[in-house]
């Protein structure tokens, strides 16, 4: 099945002329070979532009490469505009399939004989089709007998089979690239392979969506910067989703964003601090943000909301991720390459004897060039090629937990660009991160993590005087050899650590003089503790 895989994408590649975009100069001499080996495989639209034949062929090859043009069109910076604008229809123009067909699915999925049962309209015409699934509009009678606008979100029938040789061959030519690749344990292409399967696999599943959308909607309740439609989930499957109709206008379509004066300056602005506030306060981030699945509503331009659909695809970082993130963007903010080269190595990224000297002065030579300059100026594309080629240098790992990451800042680059490419990226995420940072190391998360642990240290607040008695008791028994060891600190440190736990108790209690007490008392046993250690 890989091999006759692997023939087809080559075939497909080739027929479509995809290698007459690499220039000759840049093929090596085995490309050559190998290519007039297949000389049979010509190029059979020769009278298309190379846009065009470029997306005819990811879209030939089915969702795992559709996904890849997806986010290549994004990155105008990167591609010549009339590839970038053909890669575009591949955000919510694929080729669809039958409406009948869906409406099968819909009603075999939902366990009715015809759909409408359920539905007092529906539209075999759809709405929108990508690589994963297609959207049909309909209007939905709920348990109140209202008709509420609804579209029925549809798994395209047949993926899996597709999506799962890709996968298998991907998996299979990962293994052997980091058999016979010097850099691929820098790389770890099977690691980055597992991940993207993950997800993949995870995209599928319509149920994870819905549940992944109701999340972010609880995430931002009542917030002015995003919206997220709401699930339906008693008439959803895992191949069927039933969500509310948004009536939004494309995020890609600046032309009406101006007509109706849009803030594009503020709208540009809450883009970069909707995905810091995701990442950083909740953990959880949309990580499809290409412009098919962002809108702005057409309620306030001047005080514009994203309206965010799509949730299949969601990122989680853990609070070291979150934490080693943080510190690095406002290390290159503030320009401090130092900061930024040992925080790479204290995290594992790169090997502990790199030279921190050394790796600064990569990291500077890189990064120096970009900073006081507006978006619009700033080649991030070249950027990204010199720090690739910095961390083959330095032997710098790929880290398949934060793929998503990556592939995400890279749409809110390609988003911000389109919509304000005056905007300032560091200026707006900086005071962002660094109210963060603050946040996690000032006196207010320590009273946030006091009282989270609150339950537990109540359970075991009775406890506490036996422990205490029972290393009394056994304290004589327990010396050293040659010296007399002193329980003294061990005493007044548990004496502190308990009246902290008090005062925790009194604050929440509203008790501020008790509070105030208890917590004095703690001070001097610490301090009384560390005197005597």
């Amino acid at each position: 099945m890989s091999t006759a895989r692997l023939y087809n994408i080559t075939k497909t590649l080739l027929s479509y002329g995809l290698d007459e975009l690499i220039p000759k100069h840049k093929v090596p001499w085995f490309g050559k070979i190998a290519r007039g080996s297949l000389f049979w495989l010509r190029n059979q639209h020769k009278e298309k532009p190379a846009g065009l034949r470029l997306r005819l062929a990811l879209q030939e090859l089915g969702p795992v490469w559709i996904k890849f043009g997806q986010m290549l069109s994004t990155r105008r910076d990167l591609l010549p505009h009339d590839i970038a604008l053909e890669l575009a229809f591949l955000q919510d123009q694929v080729q669809p399939f039958e409406g009948e067909l869906a409406q099968k699915i819909i009603e075999k999925a939902l366990e009715i004989n015809d759909i409408s049962e359920l539905f007092s309209e529906f539209s075999q015409t759809p709405l929108a089709s990508a690589s994963i699934a297609q959207v049909h509009t309909a209007k939905l009678i709920d348990e109140q007998s209202i008709e509420q606008d609804v579209v029925i979100k549809v798994i395209r029938p047949n993926i899996y089979e597709q999506i799962n040789a890709d996968l298998a061959l991907m998996e299979k030519l990962a293994k052997v690239l980091a058999k016979v690749h010097n850099e691929s344990k820098r790389l770890r292409p099977v690691e980055v392979v597992k991940e993207y399967k993950k997800t993949l696999l995870d995209e599928l599943d319509l149920m994870r969506e819905g549940a992944n959308g109701i999340q972010l909607k609880r995430n931002f309740e009542g917030s002015d910067s995003l919206y997220i439609p709401s699930v339906y989930s008693d008439y959803s499957r895992s191949n069927v989703l039933v969500m509310e109709r948004i009536y939004g206008i494309p995020v890609s379509d600046t032309d009406a964003l101006m007509a109706q004066n849009t803030n594009m300056k503020l709208l540009a602005e809450r883009g970069v601090e909707v995905f810091f506030t995701q990442v950083f306060r909740d953990s959880f981030f949309h990580a499809d943000m290409h412009p098919g699945n962002i809108f702005v509503s057409r309620e306030h331009p001047e005080n514009p909301m994203y309206i965010g659909i799509d949730c299949g695809i969601v990122g989680t970082l853990s609070k070291e991720d979150k934490r080693y993130l943080a510190e690095n963007f406002i290390a290159f903010f503030n320009r401090d390459y130092r900061q930024v080269a040992q925080l790479h190595v204290d995290s594992g990224w790169v090997p502990p004897d790199t030279s921190i000297e050394e790796f600064e002065f990569a990291i500077r030579t890189v990064c120096e060039p970009i900073f006081n300059k507006p978006l619009a100026e700033i080649s991030f594309g070249h950027v990204l090629v010199n720090l690739f080629n910095t961390a083959r240098r330095f032997n710098m790992q790929v880290q398949p937990q934060l793929v998503l990451l990556q592939k995400t800042l890279l749409y809110v680059e390609g988003l911000g660009r389109q919509l304000y490419p005056q905007l300032d990226l560091w200026k707006t995420a900086k005071p962002f991160l660094e109210d963060w940072v603050k946040q996690q190391v000032g006196p207010l998360s320590v009273l946030k993590q006091m009282y989270a642990n609150l339950p537990f240290w109540a359970e075991k607040m009775p406890e506490l005087p036996d422990l205490i008695y029972q290393n009394l008791k056994r304290a004589p028994h327990i010396q050293l050899q040659e010296q007399k060891v002193s329980h003294k600190p061990l005493i007044l440190s548990l004496f502190g650590s308990a009246t902290m736990i008090m005062a925790t108790l009194c604050y929440l209690q509203h008790d501020l003089i008790a509070a105030s007490l208890a917590i004095s008392l703690s001070a001097i046993s610490f301090i009384a503790a560390w005197r005597s250690a």
